[in-house]
């Protein structure tokens, strides 16, 4: 099932080896087990205080760090990862980041990461419920390691909280596609496509099921009838 953030930023498909459900996850995160969000540096809003953002990105969340290709101040990337995520919650790109990680090693809880990758999703939320792009990276990672119910409701959530780009899009299609909600997921396609999305697995995921028309038809088809159609036909 391939999952995007946005183009050239795959997230891998890894099999659902940290299945869990919806109470069972809410029993896994929390403050008490995921922390306190005081921290010496921060904690900072990733969209807000930029000026705080350069001496964490100099030296923790690197290109190399953030390309999952080694550590900055340490040798373990996600101990690099936790530093910046424990000044700035809500930090989107070192969030996906984590999650990537998560998924390269197989693991709920990356190397040198001092929380699971549900942690620290449960951290930015507690930190700004109101950032949406947040629950839009949770909700695809959940989505790569097999809750598809939980993975739908986040970006649900996300999309109340003003998501509706492309990529939120293509990513709703193929939770929708996944749990056998093909007139949900077709829609959701169409929107993608529309809005210039250009990678064909959602497409080619509905014609594999035999569920993908083109937008044309498939207005033609929701249109009610009109004239003589709507008449019966002339005689």
């Amino acid at each position: 099932m391939n999952l995007w953030i946005r183009p050239g930023r795959l997230l891998c498909a890894v099999a659902g080896a940290l299945m869990l459900s919806g109470a069972a996850l809410a029993q896994e995160v929390g403050p008490v087990v995921c922390g306190s969000l005081e921290n010496a540096y921060g904690p900072y809003d990733y969209r807000t205080d930029k000026h705080k953002l350069k001496i964490v990105e100099d030296y923790h969340f690197t290109s190399d760090v953030e390309t999952l290709r080694r550590g900055a101040s340490t040798q373990a990337i996600g101990g690099d990862l936790s530093y910046t995520l424990r000044a700035f919650p809500n930090h989107h790109r070192a969030l996906h980041a984590m999650a990537r990680l998560a998924l390269r090693e197989k693991t709920a809880r990356p190397r040198a990461s001092r929380y699971t990758v549900d942690c620290w999703f449960e951290r930015a939320m507690r930190f700004r419920p109101d950032d949406g792009m947040v629950r839009l990276t949770y909700g695809i990672y959940l989505a790569q390691v097999g809750k598809r119910d939980n993975a739908l409701e986040m970006l649900e959530s996300a999309e109340k909280l003003g998501q509706s780009g492309a990529n939120f899009h293509y990513n709703m299609g193929l939770v929708y596609a996944e749990l056998g909600r093909y007139d949900e997921a077709l829609t959701h396609a169409h929107r993608a496509y529309a809005l210039g999305f250009n990678l064909p697995g959602l497409r080619d995921k509905l014609k594999r099921a035999g569920k993908w028309r083109d937008p044309a038809s498939a207005d033609a088809t929701l249109a009610p009838a009109s004239g003589a159609e709507a008449a019966g036909g002339a005689n």
